[in-house]
C-alpha cells in the first residue's frame, strides 16, 4: 500500500492560519493570550515543517499540541485549520480510518450520514449528505475542510460519496467573493474519477459473469475520460499554482498510460473503442515533453513532497519502450533518492532504490535488497514485502531455490501483518488482493512444488493460509474464528481431504488422510480446462433440466480419471473434504461419475475453504429449533436496482416449509411479507434458533454487492447479512449450527459459488451451510428438503443426512437427473 500524500494544501492552508489572529483581536484578548496564540502559529508552522520533511509523527503531535491550545483560545478557526493538519499527517501515516474521523470532527458531521462501514458497495443517505454539507458555514477554512473530507472519503473508498462533497465544494468555492482557487478542488475531483477507473479496471480483470463486466467496463471507460477532462480542466487555469498543474499532468499520464495499455487489449475484440484508443495514445508523448520542459515546477514543492513527485514520473516513464526516456526516468529517481537522503526520509528512500531496482535489470537485485533494508529499519511492512516478492522472482527466476523460498515467506509474513489494517481502513484492498497478495502465494507454491524434493506439507500449509485469507479478504472482515481441520480430535468417521489448486499451466492435486501418506499428482491444465469451462457452462444454462445426461457425464467421467482416480485410498475413506481453487468452487464434486456410481453415491462431501471450519459439532434433537423465511410470491425486493433480471414468485416454498415443520422440534416462519429484514433481524436476536433455513431466491456473484438474499423489503447483500446476525453471533455462544439456503443459483459465468456461500456462512457464524448452484424443480427440492430434515431428525450426520437425500432422488426415476439433486452442497462442518 504506497500512501497517498496531500501535497497541494499546506502553503494554502499556512496562509489562513495566518489570517487568523489579527493584532485587534489580540490586544482585545489579553497578553497572556497573546503569548499562547503565537505559541499556537509557531507550533502550526513547525508541524507544516516536520510534514514537509517527512516526520509525520511529529507533524501530528505537534499540531495536537496547537489544537489545544486554539480550544483553549475558543478560536474555532484555528482548531479547524488544526484539525485539517492532523488529518493530513494522518494520511500521510497510512491511518486513513482516523483522517476520515479527523475530518468528520472538525467539520461537526454526523458520521451517521455516510454508509455504516468502509464496505464500497454499502449504500448511503444521499439527500441526507447534500443537506448536511450545505449546514457547514462556507468560510475559507470550512472549504478547505470539505476538500480534504473528500480526499480521505476517497481515501477510505468511499467514491460516490467523496464525489459528491468534492461537487458540492466546487459549487461552494465558485459562489465565493472573492473568487477563491478552484484548481485543488478540480484536481481531487480527478483524483476521485481516477480511483473509480482503477476500481472498475481491476474488477474488470477478476468479474466472471458476462452481464457484471459489461456494466463494468461501461463505468470503466467513462470515469477515466471523465478524470482526464477534471485535470485538463487544471491545466487551463490561468491562476493555477505551478505544483497543482504538475501533479495533475503527472496524475493525468499514469492514467493515460494505464489506459492506453488497456484499450490497444480491448479494441482488439471491441471495435467500439478504437477511435478512444486514437485519441489517448496522441495525447501521451506531447505530455511527457511539457513536463520536462517545465521541470523547474518541481522545485515549487517541497522537498519530500518534489522526491514522490520525480518518483509518479519515473514511474510512469518506465511503462515506455524508449531507450531514451527510460534512461530519463533513472535521472528522476536518482534525484529523488538524493533529496530523501538530504532530509533522511526511509520511506522515500526505500521507493527509490525500489524504483531504480525495477529500471535496473541488471543491478535489480542489489536495488530491491537497498529497499528492503529501508522499509525493515522502520517496519514498514506494508512497502517491505513488495520488495520481497520482488527478489523472490528474481531467484526462482535464477534457479535458487532456497533464496526464493526465504523471500515468498518473508513477504508472506509481511503482508499477515498489515492485512488485518488494510481489511480495516480501505475496501479496495479487496483489489489489492487479487492484484499483489495472490501471486506472492501463486508464486510460492509453483517454487515449492518445481522442487524434485517438493515439500507437500509445506505446499498445504501454504494454500490453507491463502484459502482463508482470500475468504477474509471477500468478506471484508479481520481474522475469522476457524479451526484447522488437522486439529479436530476425535472423529470416528475415516475423512480424506482434497486440496485441487490452480496453479494456471497446471492442476496440482494433494490428498491428505490420518491413515495414509500425502498423495500428489499434477495434471496438464489444458486437459481439464475444456471439461471444467462446458460442463460449468451446461449446469448453469437455464435449459440445464433438459441436457443430455451422457454428455454430463462425458465431462464428469473426464475429471473423475484426470483429478480423482489417481488417488488409491479413497476406498478406506466415508468423507471427502474438498479444498477447491476458485475455477473449481461453482462444480458439485458429487457429480463426478468414476463410470459405474456418481462420488456422491460413495462419500458424503463437504466443501471448505482452507483447510478450515467452524468446530464441527453434531445436532441433537432438541436443538433443532428452526427459524424458516421464505417468499411464495413476488416480491418489492426482486425489483431492486441490483437484483437479477426475471425473478420470479417460487412455487412450492409453502410446501417446503410445511415439510420441514413435520420434521422438527420446534420452529417459527416468516412468509412473504413478515420476511422483512428488520423482523428476521428481531427474531435471530431474542430466540436462539440453532437452524436457519431460508427458502428464498438468493445469487451468490465473484462481485460482493450481487450476493444477494432476498427478503421482501429488500435484497440482503453478504455485507448486510452478517449486519443482520452479527447480535446473535455475540449474545450466543452457540451461534447457528445450520443455514439452509434452499432456492440460490449462481450468477451466469461465476466459478466462485463456494466462496459466496462460505463467505454467508462464515458471516453468519454458522458451523454448516447447505446451499444450492441452481434452482432446483420445486418438486423435487421440496422431497430432498423434507428427507434432509428426516435423516437429521434419525441422528444422521448432517453429511450423511445430505447424501441420503440426494440417493433418495437419484433413486427415484423421476428426479434421476442431475438436474433435481447435484445442486445442493454442504459446506463447512459434516457432523
Amino acid at each position: 500500500m504506497k500512501i497517498t500524500r496531500r501535497r497541494y494544501l499546506f502553503l494554502w492552508f499556512t496562509g489562513l492560519l495566518m489570517a487568523v489572529g489579527k493584532p485587534s483581536r489580540l490586544m482585545a484578548q489579553g497578553v497572556n493570550k497573546n503569548v499562547q496564540h503565537s505559541q499556537a502559529q509557531f507550533l502550526t508552522a513547525q508541524g507544516h515543517e516536520q510534514l514537509n520533511q517527512g516526520q509525520y509523527w511529529e507533524a501530528l503531535a505537534t499540531w495536537e499540541e496547537a489544537t489545544k491550545i486554539y480550544r483553549q483560545l475558543r478560536l474555532d478557526e484555528g482548531v479547524t485549520g488544526n484539525l485539517i493538519n492532523q488529518n493530513l499527517a494522518q494520511q500521510a501515516l497510512g491511518l486513513y480510518s482516523n483522517a476520515y474521523d479527523t475530518m468528520l470532527s472538525a467539520l461537526k458531521m454526523d458520521k451517521r450520514i455516510f454508509s455504516s462501514t468502509l464496505n464500497p458497495y454499502r449504500e448511503f443517505d444521499e439527500k441526507a449528505l447534500y443537506a448536511t454539507i450545505h449546514q457547514v458555514n462556507p468560510t475559507s477554512v470550512n472549504l478547505l475542510g470539505l476538500l480534504n473530507l473528500g480526499d480521505v472519503l476517497r481515501l477510505v473508498g468511499k467514491l460516490n460519496e467523496s464525489e459528491i462533497v468534492l461537487k458540492e465544494t466546487l459549487s461552494l468555492t465558485q459562489q465565493m467573493k472573492p473568487k477563491e482557487e478552484v484548481s485543488s478542488i478540480l484536481l481531487s475531483l480527478g483524483n476521485t474519477k481516477h480511483l473509480m477507473y482503477e476500481r472498475a479496471h481491476i474488477q474488470y480483470k477478476w468479474i466472471e459473469e458476462l452481464i457484471y463486466k459489461k456494466e463494468t467496463l461501461a463505468r470503466m471507460h467513462k470515469n477515466a475520460l471523465l478524470s482526464l477532462e477534471y485535470y485538463k480542466q487544471v491545466n487551463n487555469l490561468e491562476k493555477a499554482p505551478a505544483g497543482v498543474k504538475l501533479q495533475a499532468q503527472l496524475y493525468s499520464l499514469k492514467l493515460l498510460f494505464d489506459f492506453d495499455k488497456w484499450l490497444k487489449t480491448e479494441s482488439e475484440v471491441n471495435n467500439r473503442f478504437t477511435a478512444t484508443k486514437t485519441h489517448i495514445n496522441q495525447q501521451i508523448q506531447p505530455l511527457i515533453d511539457l513536463i520536462i520542459k517545465n521541470s523547474f515546477s518541481f522545485d515549487e514543492l517541497s522537498v519530500s513532497q518534489s522526491a514522490y513527485a520525480k518518483l509518479n514520473f519515473a514511474d510512469s516513464l518506465s511503462k515506455t519502450s524508449n531507450k531514451q526516456l527510460q534512461s530519463i526516468a533513472i535521472q528522476y529517481v536518482e534525484s529523488a533518492l538524493q533529496a530523501a537522503e538530504s532530509i533522511n526520509n526511509q520511506i522515500l528512500q526505500s521507493f527509490c532504490w525500489g524504483t531504480l531496482g525495477k529500471l535496473n535489470p541488471e543491478k535489480s537485485q542489489g536495488h530491491f535488497k537497498q529497499a528492503l533494508g529501508f522499509a525493515q529499519s522502520i517496519q514498514a511492512w506494508d512497502i517491505a514485502y513488495q520488495w520481497q516478492q520482488q527478489l523472490g522472482d528474481l531467484y526462482s527466476q535464477q534457479g535458487k531455490s532456497q533464496e526464493a523460498s526465504d523471500f515468498y515467506e518473508a513477504a508472506i509474513s509481511s503482508l499477515t501483518q498489515v492485512r488485518a489494517n488494510l481489511l480495516g481502513t480501505n475496501p479496495d484492498t479487496q483489489f489489492f488482493f487479487y492484484e499483489k497478495v495472490e501471486p506472492v502465494y501463486r508464486n510460492y507454491m509453483r517454487l515449492l512444488l518445481a522442487d524434485s524434493h517438493s515439500n507437500i506439507k509445506k505446499v498445504i500449509k501454504i494454500n490453507e493460509e491463502f484459502k482463508t485469507t482470500e475468504l477474509e479478504n471477500y468478506l471484508q472482515c479481520g481474522k475469522l474464528n476457524l479451526v484447522a481441520l488437522n486439529e479436530i480430535q476425535n472423529l470416528d468417521t475415516p475423512l480424506t481431504i482434497i486440496h485441487i489448486i490452480d496453479l494456471a499451466d497446471s492442476i496440482e492435486v494433494i490428498a491428505q488422510s490420518p491413515e495414509h501418506s500425502l498423495h500428489h499428482h499434477s495434471v496438464n491444465s489444458q486437459l481439464i480446462r475444456e471439461h471444467i469451462n462446458n460442463l460449468l457452462d451446461t449446469l448453469q444454462d437455464k435449459n440445464l433440466a433438459y441436457a443430455a445426461k451422457d454428455v454430463i457425464l462425458y465431462h464428469s467421467q473426464a475429471l473423475y480419471k484426470l483429478l480423482i482416480a489417481p488417488i488409491k485410498y479413497l476406498t478406506s475413506s466415508k468423507i471427502l473434504v474438498f479444498i477447491l481453487d476458485a475455477s473449481f468452487q461453482s462444480l458439485p464434486m458429487g457429480l463426478l461419475h468414476d463410470g459405474k456410481d456418481y462420488l456422491i453415491e460413495r462419500y458424503g462431501i463437504t466443501g471448505t475453504l482452507g483447510s478450515r471450519v467452524q468446530h464441527p459439532k453434531f445436532l441433537t434433537r432438541k436443538q433443532s429449533k428452526v427459524l424458516i423465511a421464505g417468499l411464495s410470491k413476488k416480491s418489492p425486493s426482486f425489483n431492486a436496482s441490483n437484483a437479477p433480471k426475471g425473478l420470479k414468485a417460487l412455487p412450492g416454498v409453502e410446501v417446503e416449509i410445511a415439510n420441514i415443520k413435520k420434521e422438527i422440534y420446534f420452529s417459527k416462519v416468516l412468509l412473504n411479507e413478515e420476511f422483512i429484514s428488520t423482523l428476521l433481524d428481531k427474531e435471530l436476536t431474542t430466540d436462539d434458533f440453532s437452524i436457519v433455513h431460508l427458502t428464498t431466491h438468493a445469487q451468490f456473484s465473484s462481485v460482493p454487492d450481487r450476493t444477494m438474499i432476498f427478503a421482501w423489503d429488500k435484497p440482503i447483500t453478504i455485507s448486510e447479512f452478517n449486519d443482520l446476525l452479527k447480535e446473535k453471533t455475540q449474545s450466543s455462544q452457540e451461534g447457528i449450527e445450520l443455514l439452509v439456503l434452499s432456492a440460490c443459483q449462481t450468477a451466469k459465468g461465476n466459478k466462485k459459488s463456494a466462496l459466496g456461500m462460505a463467505g454467508v456462512a462464515a458471516q453468519a457464524g454458522a458451523r454448516t451451510t447447505v446451499a444450492t448452484l441452481w434452482q432446483v424443480d420445486a418438486d423435487s427440492s421440496a422431497l430432498l428438503i423434507k428427507e434432509f430434515y428426516q435423516g437429521l431428525k434419525d441422528g444422521l450426520t448432517k453429511v450423511e443426512a445430505l447424501r441420503q437425500a440426494q440417493l433418495q432422488l437419484i433413486s427415484n426415476p423421476k428426479y434421476q437427473h442431475p438436474f433435481h439433486w447435484a445442486a445442493f452442497l454442504l459446506i463447512g462442518g459434516w457432523l
